[in-house]
């Protein structure tokens, strides 16, 4: 590209806190279309590097869950001629966290579906080594399948599935839906019930929707391509694994995992081969 590797790194800090596409055009000048060829560069860099790294990693206690979010249009504004089209609608973000580390082990995007979350457990496979641990899900049914065939020889695997409410009269659809109550389940070994949690996950699903601009919820912030979703993805995890030192450990996930010796800047990101 012909933008100064100064400016590109600029924004693409300027991403990974949460700016959008428009508001970084007007404050650097730059056209829009220019950063959004920068997010795909830089997100496929990240992914090469995490796919490198993010490897054999020993790990004690893991969760997992699937993270709403849509392309192009909501699954319900399907618009006419393309009822069938699988690159737009409702999508979900599966991603996969080591409790201790704050690690994000694997992520993967796509429907809601059992092949969307075969990908993601084949994936948090090669992630992790072969030590033994505990996973812990939400009560999504394919998790079974999934887990059963691709990582029974190394796991204890436990799901939370939580009750919610009814809607009450008055409430609107925005309004959260209330759990009224949990309920632990061992699927898979002998899970120890005290870390069947998925507290830590859904901190880790907060934090995206706070620093992925498109994924900001009641907003016009949204992604119209599965490319520049699937970059800013990558952007932001590799991000969130190297660069953003975590608050409670007071290292990046990275470094407390072992796999980094150092926090990392966003222009190491953009330059590893």
């Amino acid at each position: 590209m012909r933008l100064s590797l100064d400016k590109a790194e600029t924004i693409l800090k300027m991403l990974v806190e949460g700016c959008s596409i428009r508001s970084i055009e007007r404050l650097t000048e730059v056209h829009r279309d220019t950063i959004l060829k920068l997010l795909v560069l830089a997100g496929e860099r990240c992914e090469k590097l995490m796919g490198h790294l993010i490897v054999n990693v020993p790990v004690r206690f893991v969760q997992a869950d699937e993270v709403w979010q849509y392309l192009y249009c909501k699954e319900r504004n399907r618009p006419m001629g393309r009822e069938n089209d699988a690159t737009i609608g409702d999508f979900y973000c599966f991603v996969a966290i080591d409790q201790e580390s704050k690690l994000v082990l694997n992520f993967a995007l796509g429907k809601r579906n059992q092949a969307t979350t075969n990908a993601f457990i084949e994936g948090l496979r090669a992630a992790t080594s072969r030590q033994w641990y505990q996973l812990t899900t939400d009560g999504f049914q394919p998790y079974i399948q999934a887990i059963d065939s691709t990582l029974s020889d190394r796991v204890d695997y436990g799901m939370l599935i939580k009750t919610y409410a009814a809607p009450q009269e008055g409430e609107t659809r925005y309004s959260p839906p209330e759990v009224v109550d949990t309920t632990k389940k061992a699927i898979l070994g002998d899970p120890d019930p005290a870390k069947i949690c998925t507290s830590h996950i859904e901190r880790q699903n907060l934090t995206m929707r706070m620093q992925i601009r498109r994924m900001t919820r009641l907003t016009n912030a949204f992604s119209r391509k599965f490319e520049n979703h699937w970059a800013a993805l990558c952007l932001h995890f590799a991000w969130y694994n190297f660069v953003r030192v975590h608050r409670t450990l007071r290292v990046t996930p990275a470094m407390e995992a072992g796999i980094a010796d150092h926090i990392w800047t966003v222009r190491e990101l953009i330059e590893a081969r």
